[in-house]
């Protein structure tokens, strides 16, 4: 096996879900530790790809950021 498919291997490891992995179905818009996980430091929503989160709780995690900015506990520009 060459480097090459070594690491194609490595990038396409799957990454396990951070709400599956501790049983966590509800959280809102005040939980701001945790939503700052999903969150760069320019203020925008992390892909999937990236947090690992599975299409479910990313829906949710992106519909709280978005509920936060509005009720301005959150900064639209990250700082």
């Amino acid at each position: 096996m060459n480097n090459r498919n070594r690491n194609i291997e490595k990038t396409q490891e799957k990454r396990v879900c951070f709400f599956c992995a501790n049983n966590i179905e509800e959280f809102d818009y005040r939980n701001i530790p945790l939503i700052r996980r999903f969150i760069n430091q320019r203020g925008k929503i992390i892909a999937p790809r990236r947090t690992g989160a599975c299409s479910k709780h990313q829906r949710k995690v992106a519909t709280a950021i978005k509920r936060a900015r509005t009720m301005a506990m959150l900064s639209p520009t990250g700082k």
